[in-house]
């Protein structure tokens, strides 16, 4: 018998299929085959259709059923992991009114700080966690103001993946780690935060009825099963945003665990039985996929947009093949990159740096000696670096990290970056072989309550090395305060 899990991201939809017993990946499939549209009408703004979602959803899982040569009705389960922050409006026929305003669309930026700052800082940070800063509630808002036709047709609204969810099981749910994502949750109350509603003037009619994460969310309806190729009853036991499910795949459920992930952006989502929000204005705080009025499990997540974005850049740039060759040439240079810094905050605003946008810094360049191998190496400990900023960070905010676990995607597969980060900080980092598809599907079984079965499984099939601090502690110490000084200095003339 089998599981499969769906990954809804803004480029592609990844669908995985593993046995339902034992946790081992079966197949992994990813649709379409060239990277998904999105809309921009105007500068900041990022749309999608949602049944472009669906249609890509149907097709992976019919390649999967078809590919691997197996019966529909040996699919026992179905697990979602989808991009965090969309917004998808329906009418009262289940139908999109207009495109879903997904996570990277900064249309609703100044409603939700004026928000804030009208409904007071501490009153959000303390029951919201967060600013309602450019989250689903503001975007909302955002259509009530400039789409009013739009709105008044609204039945109910949704997150990207309570919409594949309905599609599958015609049936409208979402979760309270769902609405925490999207600002609607008030932790202090332990429930919808109405007085947000209430001032943007949203029916609190038009939220989705709440399930348990781990949970029969649903059962696969006879036209969810025509479309997809599923069989008709089969359950929905699980859903989360894309960050909470990473943290899962990785096995990170418990206060002090870390999920960290290398990709264009870095991110770094660390687990807390507190609700204080002493960071809310640069760290995001939502319920955790294992959240419950007795176990409180809030997910810390900080950004940091210029990630591997930087290293990519570099790669385009330098006359190099690929990252293995830049790696190589990193390693030829020695801690520290020589006195090279690179500050690798050319992707837009930082919202750990409280919004500036400091553009990508490259100093202390002595042309006679440095070469790109010094650039390589700058480049990977500048990443790393920030990362460790975050942390600090993150510390400041309460939280004290026991475990760090990473997925092996391109900057932990370098292994001047993972220990750079793991020496600094002073933690081991463990790296696995797993993606949001394949975790998804395995937290089909977590409806049972056996979570010590599903980190096993982890570990049996998805651990792949780890990185300890190295005993050279002074020297990594000497080149991150030199970099560091050099980023306050940034932030303080700009």
């Amino acid at each position: 018998m089998y599981s499969i899990g769906f990954d809804i991201g803004s480029s592609s939809i990844k669908a995985a299929l593993v046995d339902s017993e034992s946790g081992k990946k079966i197949a992994l499939v990813s649709e379409p085959s060239t990277e998904m549209e999105m809309i921009a009408i105007n500068n900041g703004w990022a749309e999608q259709n949602p049944d472009d979602w669906w249609k890509h959803i149907c097709t992976a899982t019919k390649r999967l059923i078809s590919e691997n040569k197996i019966q529909a009705s040996s699919i026992t389960g179905i697990g979602i992991s989808y991009q965090m922050h969309g917004l998808v409006l329906v009418d009262n026929n289940g139908k999109p009114l207009r495109n879903s305003i997904i996570w990277c669309d900064s249309r609703a930026v100044e409603i939700g700080q004026t928000a804030f700052d009208a409904l007071g800082n501490e009153k959000c940070s303390e029951q919201l966690l967060n600013s309602p800063a450019n989250f689903t509630a503001s975007k909302l808002k955002w259509v009530a103001d400039n789409e009013p036709d739009i709105f008044r047709r609204i039945y109910k609204f949704m997150l990207p993946g309570d919409y594949i969810a309905y599609k599958l099981s015609d049936t409208i749910c979402s979760t309270i780690s769902g609405l925490s994502e999207g600002i609607f949750w008030d932790f202090k109350k332990n429930a919808i935060a109405d007085w947000l509603l209430e001032y943007y003037g949203i029916e609190t009619k038009l939220i989705p009825e709440i399930k348990d994460t781990f949970s029969v969310q649903g059962k696969v309806s006879a036209t969810g099963a025509s479309e997809s190729g599923l069989a008709e009853g089969t359950p929905i036991l699980y859903r989360a945003g894309d960050q909470p499910n990473n943290a899962l795949s990785l096995n990170v459920f418990e206060p002090g665990e870390v999920a960290a992930t290398g990709g264009t952006s870095g991110v770094i989502y660390a687990i807390t039985e507190s609700l204080s929000s002493e960071e809310s204005t640069r760290v995001n705080n939502f319920a955790h996929a294992n959240y419950d009025s007795t176990t409180i499990r809030i997910g810390k997540l900080l950004c940091i947009n210029g990630a591997g974005i930087q290293y990519r850049w570099l790669m385009n740039n330098l006359d190099v093949n690929d990252y293995e060759e830049m790696n190589t040439l990193a390693a030829s240079v020695p801690i520290g990159s020589d006195g090279v810094l690179i500050h690798p905050f050319g992707n837009g605003a930082e919202r750990m740096l409280n919004n500036k946008t400091l553009g990508t810094r490259m100093s202390d360049i002595n042309l006679n000696n440095h070469t790109k191998a010094h650039l390589c190496r700058a480049a990977l400990e500048g990443i790393a670096f920030s990362f460790v900023y975050g942390m600090e960070i993150m510390t400041s905010d309460g939280i004290d990290p026991t475990v760090i676990r990473a997925g092996n995607d391109n900057l932990f597969r370098s292994e001047i970056f993972s220990n750079t980060i793991s020496t600094l900080i002073g933690q081991e980092i463990e790296i696995y072989n797993t993606t949001g598809a394949i975790g998804a599907a395995r937290a089909c079984q977590l409806h049972k309550g056996d979570f010590e079965a599903f980190g096993k499984q982890i570990t049996e099939h998805d651990y792949v090395m780890s990185f300890k601090p190295s005993l050279e502690k002074e020297v990594y110490k000497s080149a991150y305060q030199k970099w560091k000084h050099e980023l306050e200095q940034l932030l303080k003339n700009n």
